[in-house]
């Protein structure tokens, strides 16, 4: 008898915990649904390349590993990647964004999304692929960025982001690929992310060229190197002047010396040929 009903209570754990399983992958995670929608609000679509991104689909974006959305990858029922690149899309990033907890990798590169980065990416705790490059964000880099500790890939280049770059990055162990070029960055380059590694800095200097206000090494380094070029370039343009002068100099000479000498022999000749009076 009592073997009967732990049988009985291990089958009922048992269809429970599968009908849970079950539901959890067919119902949409409230806070996607949110982030979902209002990320959607956020954008303009002139293309209408996100015509399938409807209320309708945020309410169940994902069936297990399946997504319903374009540019959406699903885990678990739960959306884990969002890879919006080169769409034509205008408008800013939602703050609500930060409400897809699960999401692991953000690309909105090559669009024409404008407005600041917003601060409450922060909250994205499982980040670890943050590519916004190549739209026109303004605004400063929030330090807070750096309390995702997952980040690996902070892509950022060509904007038109301000300020300074904030120290705290170069406290982001895991975070092997940086790139902020080609924006309106100012100040001192943070020296945790130009540490030598070996011989190497730790980005080097097409990380952060393009951007008039900023300075420090690796940048200073790529400077000397182009200034030797320019004054190498320089020497050789001086010393070649200084040779073809010297050489016209020379060649000068040696015709008023030719031109004299035949001026003194024809003075010569005619003086021989004069009649005496």
């Amino acid at each position: 008898m009592a073997r009967s009903h732990r049988f009985s209570y291990r089958l009922l754990l048992l269809l429970f915990l599968t009908f849970e399983t079950a539901r959890r992958l067919t119902s949409a995670d409230p806070n996607d649904e949110a982030c979902l929608k209002n990320l959607r609000q956020s954008l303009e679509d002139p293309a209408s390349n996100l015509r399938n991104w409807t209320n309708s689909v945020f309410s169940n974006p994902c069936t297990g590993f399946t997504s319903y959305l374009p540019g959406a990858t699903c885990n678990n029922g739960r959306i884990y990647k969002l890879s919006l690149t080169n769409l034509s899309l205008r408008g800013s990033i939602s703050p609500f964004l930060s409400n897809c907890t699960n999401l692991q990798s953000l690309d909105l590169s090559s669009n024409q999304i404008s407005g600041e980065i917003p601060p409450e990416i922060q909250f994205l705790v499982n980040l670890a692929v943050l590519n916004l490059s190549s739209n026109q964000l303004s605004g400063e880099i929030s330090p807070q960025l750096a309390l995702c500790a997952y980040l690996n890939v902070i892509d950022l280049h060509d904007n038109q982001l301000s300020g300074p770059i904030p120290q705290q990055l170069g406290l982001l162990a895991r975070l092997s690929a940086f790139d902020v070029s080609n924006n309106k960055l100012s100040g001192q380059i943070p020296t945790y992310l130009s540490n030598r590694t070996g011989n190497f800095p730790r980005f080097n200097a097409s990380s952060f060229v393009g951007n008039k206000g900023l300075y420090g090494y690796p940048l200073q380094e790529m400077m000397k190197s182009k200034g030797l070029s320019v004054m190498a370039i320089v020497g050789i343009g001086i010393g070649s002047g200084i040779a073809s002068l010297m050489i016209s100099f020379t060649g000068v000479c040696i015709w008023l010396r030719i031109t004299e000498k035949k001026i003194a022999e024809e003075e010569g000749k005619i003086s021989q040929s004069m009649p005496d009076y």
